[in-house]
């Protein structure tokens, strides 16, 4: 009965993944300009601060009026840059939309690279490594190296900006594109980043959303790969499990990420298990 059922299992899950692919089609010009303008106004953002006035342009202004609102808002926005949340988040569509899953990974791959590249390459100072504590607002945990580009704004712009991609509604591009920016603004909230990082963030990552699709519709194969799917299922499950007792510092988003986490392991396990199992009772 093992064996029938692991053999059932396979056979069931490529199905669902060859007809996935069919909901959602390979390209969309329309969502690749909405990406490419994105960019090219991050870009001017950021180019325009660095060279108008500095490096630190606008943190203080920014970070002074977004105390106006409560910490706990900042907590669950800059919550979305987490990679964590990233994939929990893809968990939801992972087997329903396995095309949009694919280009995510690939985002993710490549955002990664930019991030962590640049921010090996320059490793400059956060604002708690240069400003006196007590003259900025800062919120969860202080960190004081590797600030550019913002690690969590292009992680946001990788996420949304793959639904945005492949989103057929403008009001849902605008509410994705809208959850981007404020996650990414959010990293000036909570007083670890200079908006220059998050421009750049956000640029690194709508570009990198932009690629991915791209290269997924090039390279549609391990969209449908069972063993390829699975294993990076098998890292978002465990990702999603870390959410459930780390909050990664800020506290007031512990119950939101845990909800997230409980949804996203239930939603996998009624796809990926439960569902094949009593499909597997029904016809034996």
């Amino acid at each position: 009965m093992h064996t029938d059922f692991i053999a059932f299992w396979k056979q069931t899950l490529r199905k669902q993944l060859e007809t996935g692919v069919t909901r959602t089609p390979p390209t969309s010009s329309s969502g690749a300009a909405w990406l490419s303008g994105w960019a090219k106004v991050c870009l001017i953002v950021g180019l325009t601060l660095y060279l108008g006035v500095g490096y630190d342009a606008g943190f203080i202004r920014i970070n002074a009026a977004a105390a106006a609102y409560p910490d706990w808002v900042w907590q669950c926005l800059t919550v979305f840059g987490d990679e964590r949340v990233a994939f929990a988040l893809a968990l939801l569509f992972a087997l329903r939309y396995p095309r949009v899953f694919w280009a995510l990974v690939l985002a993710a791959l490549i955002a990664a690279a930019y991030s962590r590249g640049f921010k090996a390459l320059f490793d400059t100072t956060r604002p708690p490594g240069m400003l006196a504590a007590g003259t900025f607002n800062l919120i969860g945990p202080s960190h004081t190296r590797a600030s550019f580009p913002s690690g969590h704004s292009a992680t946001a712009a990788v996420f949304f900006g793959v639904l945005i991609y492949y989103a057929r509604w403008t009001w849902l591009r605008a509410l994705f594109l809208t959850l981007a920016v404020l996650a990414g603004v959010s990293r000036i909230a909570v007083g670890v980043h200079w908006p220059v990082d998050v421009a750049a963030g956000l640029f690194g990552g709508a570009l990198a959303a932009w690629l991915g699709a791209v290269l997924a519709a090039r390279w549609p194969g391990p969209a449908t790969n069972l063993q390829a799917h699975v294993a990076v299922v098998g890292l978002a499950v465990i990702l999603a499990i870390t959410l459930l007792f780390d909050d990664g510092g800020y506290h007031a988003a512990a119950t939101p990420l845990a909800v997230l986490g409980v949804l996203a392991l239930g939603i996998a396990g009624t796809q990926y298990l439960i569902r094949p199992w009593l499909g597997y009772r029904r016809g034996s």
